[in-house]
């Protein structure tokens, strides 16, 4: 096993590295993935949401109660600010329908699952980050259907209750059976703990080289204004964030938790959402998949800067 969890430390930080590198094969030979059905996307979500379960302790959500201002403001913020930005630069670069419907999503999810590992680089709270992950992800099947039909159901049939189904099925179901299975088989799960890294670190990358082969051409015709609204997107969520603490004077372990949970988005659930709900809108899982790409490198940019505010 030590051999194991060796591969997977060094597999899981080079996460920014086999992302970028798999996504590059999926568009210069989109054959790689092209045979992969694209249901199995939900399927890979779902193992990385259960990987997540299984690392939750009852304990993991005590900082609800024993900070409830941070996790409070940061929760608050998560579903303001991306969202908010998302729209925002929606209507200022004029995007189309079908790649605006997937910049919103990326807004309106919950925080990502990487962004505790950042957090502990960035020398931020880690017992806030996981309370608002975890929180943020809970929220999540009211939140995110709600949000995208504010935002986007004028422009697009936006189903709250087959959205709110979906989440449930590929983000709060496997976290909950994870969370059981580490609770009553402990002693059993906690071998398989140190390569889920690994596992979470290949089933991005194959839903982020799955979404670049099927949409091959179409990336490489309209990509780099989409990679420029991601990136705009990803930065102004991280700065608002470190922000919005610094001018409630939270300490700074707390500041920079709360701009690492703001700024990095669960963007695979927002490609599983694209992918069945919008499928009549090709482009849609575009922006999830270079969010996945792009918040990798800027989370550990972000982390050497944040950790200076310590």
């Amino acid at each position: 096993m030590k051999t194991l969890y060796r591969i997977s430390r060094i597999i899981s930080n080079q996460i920014a590295i086999i992302v970028l590198a798999v996504a590059a094969i999926g568009l210069l030979l989109p054959e790689t993935f092209t045979w992969i059905p694209t249901s199995s996307i939900n399927w890979l979500l779902g193992i990385v949401m259960f990987g997540m379960g299984l690392t939750l302790k009852p304990q993991d959500f005590k900082v609800v109660f024993t900070k409830p201002k941070a996790v409070l403001i940061g929760c608050a913020a998560q579903f303001t600010i991306m969202p908010l930005i998302a729209w925002t630069l929606c209507n200022l670069f004029g995007l189309p329908t079908e790649i605006a419907i997937g910049v919103i999503l990326v807004g309106c999810c919950p925080g990502g699952t990487a962004s505790n590992v950042i957090t502990y680089l960035a020398g931020g709270d880690i017992a806030l980050s996981v309370g608002m992950t975890g929180i943020s992800t809970l929220l999540a099947p009211i939140m995110t259907p709600v949000l995208t039909f504010i935002l986007a159901g004028k422009d697009v049939n936006v189903d709250v209750v087959a959205m709110l189904m979906s989440v449930i099925q590929v983000v709060i179901l496997p976290i909950v059976l994870g969370f059981v299975a580490n609770h009553y088989w402990g002693k059993y799960t906690e071998k398989v703990v140190g390569i889920l890294p690994m596992f979470s670190t290949l089933a991005i990358a194959l839903i982020v080289g799955l979404i670049m082969g099927v949409n091959a051409d179409r990336v490489l015709s309209s990509g780099l204004y989409i990679i420029a609204v991601v990136i705009l997107h990803n930065t102004l969520g991280l700065t608002l964030g470190f922000t919005i603490g610094k001018v409630l004077k939270l300490d700074a372990a707390k500041r920079n938790a709360i701009a690492i949970e703001v700024g990095m988005q669960n963007s695979g659930l927002a490609t599983s959402l694209a992918s069945t709900h919008f499928s009549m809108y090709p482009l849609a899982t575009i922006p999830g998949a270079l969010f996945s790409v792009w918040h990798n490198f800027s989370g550990a940019i972000a982390a050497n800067i944040l950790k200076k505010h310590i």
